[in-house]
Order: C-alpha cells, then structure tokens, then sequence
C-alpha cells in the first residue's frame, strides 16, 4: 500500500529552512507585480494605496506576535487549529469547547488556504499572457490577454506545483531559499531605477509614454483622430500597419516630444499620479485605507504557515515564534514599504493609474518605460523579461508554500476525523499528506480558472479601442465582448482574492482571541504580548471585516466583488455548520466535549 496511518512526519527544517517556507509565501518579488493590477482596480481608493499597506503591515504584525506567543505553548502540526485544541483543552473551564473551537478555527482557515491557492495559480496564468503577447502580439494582447490561454496555465501550473508539494518539505525548502533570493533582488532594482526615473524627469521634461497596444514606450506624442460613436466622440491614436503609434509633427515637420507631468487627476476626477512624495505615503481619505488593506492583506499573509510545520522543525519551541516574526518584519517592513512606495511615485502623464487599472501587469509596463530610459530605446522589454521571469519563480515558491500550509491543515483535521480520515493519510516515502495536496491542486485549479474568466470585468474593463485590437483566436479573443457589458460584470480575480481575504481575517481575528484564552492566567501572561496586541488585532480585523459591508454601501471602492466574497464566505460557513453536525452524529462524537482528555 502507498499509505499507512502510523507513519509520522519527520523532523527535518531549522530555523533558516522555516523563515524561508515563510518567506516564499509572502513573496514581496511577485506581490508588488501581481497585486498592484489588483489595487489599482478598487474604485476611487487608488491614492491610499501606500498606506493600505501599512495598515495591512499593521495589522499583521499584532496577528504575528499572537502566533509566535502560542507557538512556544503548543509547538506541533496544523497552526491555528491545533492551538484552538490547546487552548481550550488547558482552561479548567473551558475544556468542553475544545472540538467546536478548533473546527471553526480549521474550518475558517481553509477559506483562507483552500482559496488563496487558487488566486496565485490564477495570477501566473494573467503573467504568462502578459508575458506571450508581450513575445508574440500578433498571436495576443499583452494588457489583455486570452482567458482560455490563461485558464489553461492555471490548471497545469495548479498541478505542477501540487507535485512539488508531493515530494516532501526539504525539497519545497530548497526551491524557496533560491527563488528568495533571486526574486527579492530583482524587484528592488525594478525599485531602485523606478525612483531615479521619476528623479531624473522633472516636470515639463521629455519623457517616455507607454503605449498598451504596442507594448512599447515612445517619447513623442501620438496623433490622433476624433471618431464619433453613439453621439460620443473619442480621440483614437492612428497607428501604422504593425500597430506602432505614429508621432503627432509640429509646425517643423518633426515628432512632437512628449513633456511629462505629474498630475493627480483628469478632467473627469479619476486619479492619475502623485504630485509629490508626500502624497504618496498620506492616507487622503481613512476610508480608502481600510479598502486597500482589505486587498493589501494579501501580500503579507503568510508568516502563520510555518507554524503548521511545528511537526517537522527540529526546535519547533524556539525557531517557529522566531521564523513568524522574522518573515514579516523582513519582508514586510523592509522591502514592501519600499517597493510600493517607488512604484506609486512613478506615475505620471505617461503612465497613470488610469493605465495601471486597465493592464495585465502594470509593474510589467513600468519596467519597460525605465528600462528603455536606462538600456535606450527598445531594450525595455528584454529588462522586463527579465524581471518577469523572477516573477515567476516567486510564483511557484508562493503557490508551493500555501499548498504545503492548507495541505497540513487539512491533514490535522483529516487525523481528527473532522473532514474525510482520508485526509489524515501520509504518503510511505515522501512523509506528506499526498491526498490533501492533490486534492487542494484540484480546488486551486477551479478556482483559478473562475479568477481569470472575468478577470477584466468591472473597473478593469478594457476600452473599446482595447477590445478591438485584440488578436482573433479561440486563445487570444474569448469571452471578450463590449466594455460595457464587461464593466458591468463583477472582476473575478478581486472576488476570489477578497474572498481568500476574508478567510485570513476571520481566521487572524480568532487567532487572536485564541491568544488571550491560552494565556489567561498563564504564568508567563504579559500584559502587552497577551492582552494589548491580541485586542488590538482582534478590533482591526474585524474592522477590515466590517468594511466588506459597510464599503459598498457607503460609495467606496467596488460593490459588487467584496458583497459576493461575503456571500461565499456565508455559504462556507452554513455549510460548515451541516457538516460539524453530521460528522459529530457519524463518529458519535457530540458538539462539547463530555470528558476532559487525561493528556490535556
């Protein structure tokens, strides 16, 4: 037989080996290139976008020192949900919660990492359109690629990554500790030569303007022509026969430079850049941060994984609390602040938010406007090239990652015959949950393909000027129809992202209060560690929470995505609740435990 139940995990990761699985999850290489598109798609709330980090930064550090403070407590296998067990099972009260505290904690969390792989596969099917058109834009627009071409990556890269997984945890250590170190690299030169362009181009000096058709930036001005459609006219750019933006001449005969500016909205008040640095980091309105956090989350989350690994660290007492932090503060601190602060003070006339919103991968465009500002003209594209293949890389250590996570969670409750015992399974030679890691490729395969059916809907809906120069092909023009019609569709990717959101923040929030209970009149109870972080991330997730709701209704950022993530969080959860109750009369098992277990 391939698998039998006594066969145990083994204990294999040091401290560098859990900081690094932590790490490739949080990922600031691909995050910055994947979430900005995100972002910049919620509506009015794109000037926040800085300080929506830093209150998702905030947030997650109180939720972090939670995890590290239970981690030295309960050091084992399945995070949050073995500490709900632990928790309740050493209050002298409170013991007889321990199996509903701990399936709502399990069951909450896989909303989290049952769906968030699903996002990341989702995400490298759109970075490998970008990535085609960009090398073949006769075969497919590199803004707005296919969605059966970026459906079908999902799927293979889906189980791709879900055989790594199968392998065992040295060999997804190993692939992490290097794209760490590459992916991170990249995307700090990308930031670095982002604010020497805005630096070095002060306003009314020539400049490059990006030019989304041709996937290439230009220093002159483009001619246009005024076409009437509907009663509407619109200022179309004139191309030649290759789609390249012919140059609007002056009075000499000779191209007309393009000027760069700084402007911080259009005529119609949509935002377009940030004047100043200052501008970048300011809240503008509080509103707006609490949108942008509630997408923001999503590149942080992460640092709790490797405490679903406490069964295969060495020193899982000393090393998890230390990998927890460790992961956060590096990465989120040290390099997101920066990264999202460079990106943002690069916009401009030639390059807007505008732009961003309505692009595949707007980091992508950027490296091509500052590549061919530093390499000269033309060479932009091979730097982006080559930034995007980092990109990538961090993509597989980011998917690897969650699946090790969500895979080792389910597995805890698999062990306790809280979802199918089928779960609870290791494989004879590689010591891994093979049947939750394939099954969980299965679920991110779906989901992936549900992120990017609509992945252009709502405020991301490509202009009519967009949709018409899409390649023709089943691969390169499904699905795409008016912008109208799209625009009145819900985007997909953010849906499923703030979906996989609300997972982390009902799971961050009751991992918080999980916190407070094993700590209650412990004899290594802080008062700070213990009380005053856990109530204050307690409060902000669910603030981030509340938003879900009361945003829409209140006229900011989008309506549609974060209402129907809070309706499949809704369906979960009954759901989950017919389930617990039909699983605890199959085993016998009632809802409070009637006996305290004498190893508690």
């Amino acid at each position: 037989m391939a698998e039998i139940p006594a066969v145990e995990m083994k204990k294999t990761l040091g401290l560098t080996g859990l900081t690094s699985n932590a790490m490739a999850l949080i990922a600031p290489g691909a995050f910055l290139w994947l979430t900005f598109f995100i972002q910049s798609t919620t509506g009015i709330t794109g000037p926040s976008m800085w300080m929506g980090v830093i209150g998702a930064l905030v947030l997650c550090l109180s939720t972090a020192v939670c995890y590290a403070e239970m981690a030295k407590l309960y050091p084992g296998t399945g995070s949050s949900y073995y500490f709900a067990e632990q928790a309740f099972l050493n209050r002298d009260r409170a013991w007889k919660y321990a199996r509903i505290s701990k399936f709502v904690v399990g069951w909450a969390s896989h909303l989290y990492y049952w769906i968030y792989p699903g996002v990341m596969v989702g995400t490298m099917g759109i970075v490998s359109g970008y990535l085609v058109g960009t090398l073949y834009p006769n075969f497919m627009s590199a803004s707005n690629p296919g969605m059966l071409f970026m459906m079908s990556v999902a799927v293979l890269f889906s189980f791709a990554v879900a055989y790594i997984a199968y392998r065992g945890a040295n060999a997804s250590t190993s692939i992490n500790l290097g794209i760490n170190a590459i992916q991170i690299t990249a995307l700090m030169i990308f930031s670095v030569l982002a604010l020497g362009y805005r630096m070095n181009h002060p306003p009314g000096s020539v400049a490059y303007q990006f030019d989304a058709v041709s996937g290439e930036a230009y220093t002159y001005e483009f001619k246009t022509t005024t076409t009437v459609a509907a009663g509407v006219s619109t200022d179309t750019i004139v191309r030649d026969t290759t789609g390249v933006p012919l140059p609007r001449l002056g009075p000499d005969g000779k191209p007309v430079p393009f000027h760069i500016s700084y402007p911080e909205h259009d005529a119609s008040g949509n935002f377009l850049s940030h004047p100043t640095a200052k501008s970048v980091i300011s809240p503008h309105h509080w509103s707006w941060v609490f949108i942008q956090a509630t997408v923001a989350i999503l590149i942080l989350v992460g640092f709790e994984s490797v405490t679903a690994m406490g069964g295969e660290a060495k020193n899982a007492k000393r090393d998890v609390p230390i990998a927890v932090l460790t992961s956060l503060l590096v990465q989120g601190v040290v390099f997101y602040c920066f990264e999202y602060f460079a990106a943002n003070y690069f916009l401009n006339s030639g390059y807007s938010m505008q732009n961003a919103s309505a692009s595949a991968a707007p980091i992508g465009d950027m490296m091509i406007v500052v590549g061919d500002a530093l390499f000269g003209p033309g060479h932009g594209r091979a730097f982006m090239l080559c930034e995007a293949a980092t990109v990538v890389l961090a993509l597989i250590g980011t998917t690897l990652s969650c699946m090790n996570t969500g895979a080792r969670v389910t597995y805890a409750m698999g062990k306790d015959r809280e979802v199918s015992n089928r779960f609870g399974l290791l494989h004879k030679n590689n010591l891994t949950p093979h049947r939750a890691v394939w099954s969980l490729a299965a679920i991110s395969a779906v989901i992936g393909c549900i992120a990017v059916v609509l992945v252009f809907g709502d405020a991301g809906a490509p202009s009519a000027a967009a949709i018409a120069s899409i390649p023709h092909g089943i691969f390169s023009s499904f699905g795409y129809t008016t912008h109208d019609k799209m625009a009145a569709l819900p985007n997909s990717l953010l849906t499923v992202t703030l979906a996989s959101n609300f997972g982390t923040f009902l799971l961050y929030a009751l991992s918080c209060t999980l916190c407070m209970v094993a700590y209650h009149k412990h004899p290594k109870f802080s008062l700070v560690r213990h009380l005053f972080i856990p109530l204050f991330g307690l409060c902000a997730n669910l603030a981030c929470m509340g938003f879900y709701l009361v945003g829409p209704f209140m006229g900011y950022g989008t309506k549609m995505e974060p209402l129907l993530a809070l309706a499949i969080a809704a369906v979960w959860g009954i759901y989950g609740s017919f389930h617990f109750l039909k699983t605890g009369k199959a085993t016998g098992r009632p809802v409070l435990i009637e006996s305290r277990p004498t190893s508690a």
